[in-house]
């Protein structure tokens, strides 16, 4: 029995006194015990390390207080296990040396058993829960297929992605396709997730904004729709489309339980264009982090005066910066932890 359940009755819309708070990339660069890791092992070999894994993911439990933990990985595992190769360079990010181009490439991208090639994940994740010891739930996650297909296109982050939209557009047989392979691959990983102990899971469609309203609906949100669909009787699901507020309408008709929403997207109009029925996450600016510390504190209870303390789940707008002072996060955490209408 899970001694704070409140992320968790959050999502089945229960009333509540107080939301629950998480950050998004909470387990991460704005924690000096993480950068002490970071000196020691390289990127892939923390996400590949069950032990190294757990600890990192329990970090801000311990540290900050939120009420969730999110699994620590990668979206990027999802295509390394589909033989595309992928690696993480200092300065730059993502690194893909061998990016899909055209159709014979997307021939070469296999659908891995997940159980075989992504069992360091599932093993972190049961011995995460073991270290959690029922304190708070834990949040499993995927990158939605569009997302990995940016980068898999690109070959390395872009303030644009337009090789990965050029691709879709001129070869969208061959986009299909590779979506389809990433969609039925991420179903199998989140539902082993599941079966491995993981209480919710979340997508993320990092680069959902990238795309106009018409081609988010034919080359991100139906495949997003496949995996919620998949899922949604198996375990709770949060969508995170970031920049996609066109297409919350959408979205709450999904069969997701929350909404994540970026900050460019006010609480009220968040609310009117979900049609007000389904939880919402979100939706703090991460660089707000950086005010005083008395702003960020009054500026968190003005977040959750516009959102309310019902159907609401409080964290950041996208992930925390590596800049982020911990005191600051905590200070959001108390912030909201100490609501009081």
């Amino acid at each position: 029995m899970l001694k704070n359940d409140l992320f968790l009755r959050a999502l089945n819309g229960e009333a509540l006194s107080r939301p629950p708070v998480w950050m998004m990339r909470q387990a991460g660069r704005y924690l000096p015990d993480f950068m002490k890791l970071k000196a020691k092992y390289d990127f892939f070999t923390r996400c590949r390390t069950p032990e190294l894994a757990t600890e990192i993911t329990v970090m801000p439990i311990d540290q900050v207080g939120t009420d969730a933990a999110i699994l620590f990985s990668d979206i990027l595992v999802v295509p390394q296990a589909m033989d595309i190769t992928v690696e993480m360079k200092d300065g730059i990010g993502p690194w893909l040396p061998n990016p899909i181009r055209n159709s014979k490439d997307v021939e070469n991208v296999v659908v891995p058993d997940v159980e075989d090639r992504l069992h360091y994940v599932m093993e972190a994740v049961k011995q995460t829960k073991l270290a959690l010891d029922d304190r708070v739930p834990l949040i499993g996650f995927a990158g939605s297929p569009w997302t990995i297909l940016c980068y898999a296109v690109q070959g390395q982050g872009s303030k644009n992605f337009d090789l990965a939209k050029g691709f879709c557009f001129s070869q969208p047989e061959a986009a299909h396709q590779l979506l389809q392979k990433i969609t039925d691959t991420t179903i199998a990983y989140l539902k082993a997730k599941v079966r491995a102990g993981v209480d919710a899971v979340q997508l993320f469609d990092s680069w959902g904004g990238m795309l106009g309203e018409v081609d988010y609906q034919t080359f991100s949100w139906q495949y997003m729709q496949q995996i919620i669909d998949a899922l949604k009787e198996e375990t709770k699901v949060i969508a995170f489309a970031k920049g996609c507020w066109f297409a919350l309408p959408n979205m709450a008709r999904s069969g997701a339980h929350a909404l994540g929403v970026d900050w460019t997207c006010s609480a009220r109009n968040a609310r009117y264009l979900s049609g007000g029925q389904i939880t919402l996450q979100g939706n703090f600016d991460p660089s707000r982090l950086l005010s005083p510390i008395p702003e960020i504190e009054k500026m968190a209870k003005n977040m959750v005066d516009a959102f309310g303390t019902q159907h609401y789940i409080a964290n950041l707008g996208h992930g925390i910066l590596p800049n982020i002072p911990v005191d600051h996060a905590k200070a959001f955490v108390n912030a909201i932890k100490s609501y009081n209408a």
